[in-house]
Formats: C-alpha cells, sequence, structure tokens
C-alpha cells in the first residue's frame, strides 16, 4: 500500500493503525504537539477539554498518521507505542510526586501540632464531638536549617459537623510554634481561635 501519510484530511489511514491511541488519550496536547494534530490544543478550552480526551484516543492515530508524514506503518506503530509507555508512566509518576507531598505534609511538625492542638480545644471537641478525624493538609511548607514557616489547611471532622482548620507556623531555633490557629465550623462559619 501507498504511504499516504502527511497528506491531511483526505490522506487514507492504514486500518491497521485506525485504532484506539492511548499516547493521545493520555498525554493529549503534549502528544498533539508531538504528531503535529494541532487540535489537541483544545485541551485547554473548558468543557471541550472533557471531550477531547476521548476524541483524541479515538481519531489521534488518523489524525497523527495524515498530519504528519511517517517512514512507514511499522514507524508509526512503533513511535505510537512510546507515546503509550509515556502515556501511562506520566500519570503513575504524577500521582506518587502528589502522594509523597501529601504524605510529607501529613508528617510534618506543624501539622501534627495544629492537629493536637484541635483535638485538645475544648470548643472545638464540644462542636465537633469526639473522635474528630482530620483530612489532607494543603498550603506549603518552607524550612530552612532550623527555621522555618508553615501555612496549612486541612478538613476537621467529628460525629456533630465538620469544618476546616487555617494554620500558620513558625519554626524557629529547631521548635515549631503555632502563629495563628483556626478552627472554623462549616454550618454556622464561627470560628474558634486554638491561641486565646
Amino acid at each position: 500500500m501507498e504511504n499516504t501519510s502527511g497528506g491531511g484530511s483526505k490522506a487514507i489511514v492504514p486500518p491497521e493503525i485506525d485504532r484506539w491511541n492511548w499516547g493521545a488519550f493520555f498525554l493529549t496536547w503534549i502528544w498533539g504537539i508531538g504528531n503535529s494534530t494541532f487540535i489537541a490544543l483544545l485541551m485547554f478550552v473548558p468543557l471541550v477539554n472533557l471531550v477531547m480526551w476521548f476524541v483524541l484516543g479515538a481519531k489521534g492515530s488518523a489524525w497523527a498518521w495524515q498530519n504528519r508524514r511517517w517512514e512507514s506503518v511499522e514507524q508509526f506503530k512503533s513511535t505510537q507505542r512510546r507515546w503509550a509507555l509515556w502515556g501511562t508512566i506520566v500519570p503513575v509518576l504524577f500521582v506518587l510526586l502528589f502522594g509523597g507531598i501529601v504524605s510529607t505534609m501529613k508528617h510534618s511538625d506543624a501539622y501534627k501540632l495544629a492537629a493536637s492542638e484541635l483535638q485538645v480545644n475544648q470548643e472545638a471537641t464540644q462542636m465537633l464531638g469526639s473522635p474528630i478525624t482530620t483530612g489532607i493538609p494543603m498550603g506549603s511548607i518552607q524550612v530552612s536549617g532550623a527555621n522555618g514557616m508553615a501555612s496549612l489547611s486541612f478538613s476537621a471532622e467529628g460525629p456533630r459537623g465538620k469544618g476546616t482548620v487555617y494554620v500558620v507556623a513558625v519554626k524557629e531555633m529547631g521548635q515549631w510554634r503555632l502563629d495563628q490557629a483556626v478552627f472554623e465550623d462549616a454550618a454556622t462559619k464561627r470560628r474558634i481561635d486554638f491561641r486565646q
């Protein structure tokens, strides 16, 4: 069969490559740039991007064949296999990185200090009930030697209610202290300052 790759939308797509493309599905716009399929940039359009994952997965192989010149069907398949491999590796790396960051924050002294202050605060315990469970912290922690600063928020929930804890903690000479620590009830928006 004649090599029709790079011939645009009228180029005939060989049936053996006209199938689901995992590289296009997982890597979307990155795959699109690498395969001269610039319609993948629609991933940046809100709402359209929800559909584009599946459109790229279904039509990606055909578009890549039509939009770029390939030496052969075998070269095309080999390249798309590499894209698919990276398409599965990148999300796994992202999940591992995100999990590592969350784990680091959850095990940080600043978070532990704020969570323990919440547990012993009588007003918060009356409002939430006991036991109190805390969620994943979000924010930032910066440490430089014996000094540092943390700005965190995390959810807190008990049998009677739930809310959010907001914390600013400072580390000086190796010791963390709460500079600001507030619990905000989700229902009433009432705030309790741990430091009072």
